[in-house]
């Protein structure tokens, strides 16, 4: 027979929610900094686009 699950406290669920929430803010924050750092040319890394990634390809063969 089933056995209905004991109830998640009120402090548990926030807990959970605002280590979830946490995460997401911290990401956004370095998102917002390389966008930043792109933008006034500070930057020393920047995600490789897909066609210079292609001419990479097609030098080195």
């Amino acid at each position: 027979m089933a056995v209905p699950k004991k109830k998640t406290s009120k402090s548990k669920r926030d807990k959970r929610r605002a280590t979830w929430r946490h995460k997401a803010t911290v990401e956004a924050q370095k998102a917002l900094s390389l966008g930043k750092s792109i933008l006034t040319g500070r930057s020393t890394f920047v995600y490789p686009n897909a066609q210079q990634e292609e001419e990479e390809e097609e030098e080195e063969s």
